[in-house]
């Protein structure tokens, strides 16, 4: 298995689960993170390798990245597993799942690519790659089935762990978070994000301190990048309380009464712990300029592409300066009404999602090794 940053360790390490039920003595191995080791992973590499986003930020550091894919190929032909499983990470694990099926290996790529959204040609590299694919959003089959490719809907496994209803009351106490209103700052999990994002997101803070008092900030920091966090908290936001958690993304999403967050895997997330959140997200100026002349939708985060609609405020890139991020996100505070509808929307799109995706996945796995 190879899965790359947070979320796909996540997302692994969910499905390790299930897979370990299925089969007690399976053995796993490749590219993963502590989600995965606590499920008996064994890992080559650590998943954070894997974590850089845009093609400048890509280019940096391919040399390294190619080798890796490399090394990890050879190992992997030689020990001849009955399955690889790719998670996410498209940039990274078609080249290596192409590699291995040639190779006599048979190989599932779990979470589709997002070819919806963009990069829609890549169909025929997957069609190459891989012997299915497991999806998490249920209109994705169907583009497959178009090519010819093997797709599984089986959920989104996220949406199996948050629960329907959402335990805001012990997630604060947990917190030790009082009746103040509570806004979390999510800048994302890869180091190019905490580059471009963070100091955003701690000078949004610093202005809706200035525009509201009684605010309470609260960060989690995925592990490994406090060090990358720190300075940046004392360079945007030095007059500002901004509490910094280890870890905890789950419960501070529990908590919030708002959140401020990165594009990607925890905007949906958020959706299904019901938050009202402003989207944003930022890169290297080519990256985006090379990005968004891909883009087919006119949305970017995960909740507002699931509802077709944009049911949440996005702010990217030259849009998000720090005075427009406090203005959008301190009017959830000011809007009631606005807030409940959206927590009925999320409601909905949580049911749809939920799906026993561990046992789903497993039960297609199981179908593809007995062919």
């Amino acid at each position: 298995m190879v899965a790359g940053e947070a979320s796909g360790d996540l997302l692994a390490g969910l499905l390790l689960g299930g897979l370990r039920a299925r089969w007690p003595d399976l053995a796993a191995q490749g590219i993963g993170g502590p989600k995965m080791a606590a499920q008996g992973f064994e890992a080559w590499w650590p998943h954070d390798k894997l974590a850089v986003r845009g093609y400048v930020e890509v280019l940096s550091h391919y040399r390294e990245l190619a080798g890796i894919r490399n090394q990890l190929a050879e190992r992997l032909l030689a020990a001849k597993p009955d399955l690889f499983i790719g998670v996410d990470a498209p940039d990274f694990n078609l080249d290596l799942e192409a590699r291995l099926k040639a190779g006599g290996i048979r190989t599932v790529h779990f979470v589709s690519p997002s070819i919806w959204a963009w990069r829609g040609k890549r169909i025929e590299k997957i069609r190459q790659a891989v012997d299915a694919v497991l999806c998490i959003f249920p209109f994705e089959p169907e583009i497959y089935a178009k090519s010819g490719i093997a797709a599984h809907y089986v959920g989104h496994p996220l949406a199996d762990t948050i629960p329907l209803e959402v335990p805001r009351t012990e997630a604060r106490a947990a917190l030790g978070l009082g009746d103040e209103s509570v806004v979390a700052l999510l800048p994302g999990s890869r180091r190019s994000e905490i580059q471009y994002i963070a100091p955003r997101l701690f000078a949004a803070a610093a202005e809706m301190a200035g525009l509201r008092s009684g605010l309470r900030f609260i960060l989690p920091v995925v592990p490994g990048l406090r060090h990358l966090i720190e300075p940046l908290r004392r360079q945007y936001a030095d007059r500002v309380t901004v509490e910094l958690l280890d870890g905890r993304s789950h419960e501070a999403l529990a908590a919030c009464d708002v959140t401020l967050i990165a594009s990607g895997t925890a905007t949906l997330e958020a959706a299904l712990f019901k938050r009202p959140m402003v989207i944003t997200y930022a890169m290297h100026a080519l990256s985006w300029q090379m990005m968004k002349r891909m883009k087919y939708q006119p949305w970017v985060g995960l909740p507002n592409i699931l509802l077709r609609d944009f049911a949440v405020p996005e702010l990217i890139q030259g849009d998000a300066t720090p005075q427009r991020l406090a203005h959008a996100t301190l009017a959830w505070l000011d809007d009631a009404p606005r807030c409940a509808e959206l927590q009925r929307r999320f409601q909905a799109l949580h049911l749809e999602l939920k799906r026993d995706t561990a046992r789903a996945a497993t039960d297609a796995i199981a179908e593809i090794l007995a062919r």
